[in-house]
């Protein structure tokens, strides 16, 4: 069973520690995959990380202004999964397969 000091026990090295492992996977998913669905998850993952990294300055720091900033990240990482995601259905179905290199192929 848990003690309850354990939860108090989490401070701001924690999630900023949590927020940088998750940017270096994200950042690394982008750099080695050729996929494009893994490239936009990995970009999804690092956006998240900065999402961890606003929220917890600001419950520490007691202002509001890190949470509000986190509506508007959310908000492009939407619009990123859509355009994202609008270019990866184009690429398949012109090559029926979706690859980082077939992006070279749309040009003119």
């Amino acid at each position: 069973m848990l003690n309850a000091d354990v939860f108090t026990q989490i401070g701001l090295n924690h999630y900023l520690v949590l927020g940088a492992l998750m940017f270096v996977m994200g950042m690394a998913g982008v750099l080695l995959r050729k996929n494009v669905i893994v490239i936009l998850m990995s970009i999804e993952l690092m956006l998240n990380s900065v999402n961890l990294t606003l929220i917890s300055f600001s419950h520490f720091s007691q202002n509001i202004n890190g949470q509000i900033m986190v509506f508007f990240v959310m908000t492009i990482a939407a619009a990123e999964a859509a355009v994202g995601l609008a270019l990866a259905v184009a690429i398949f179905k012109r090559f029926k397969e979706v690859n980082i290199r077939f992006f070279e192929h749309l040009k003119g």
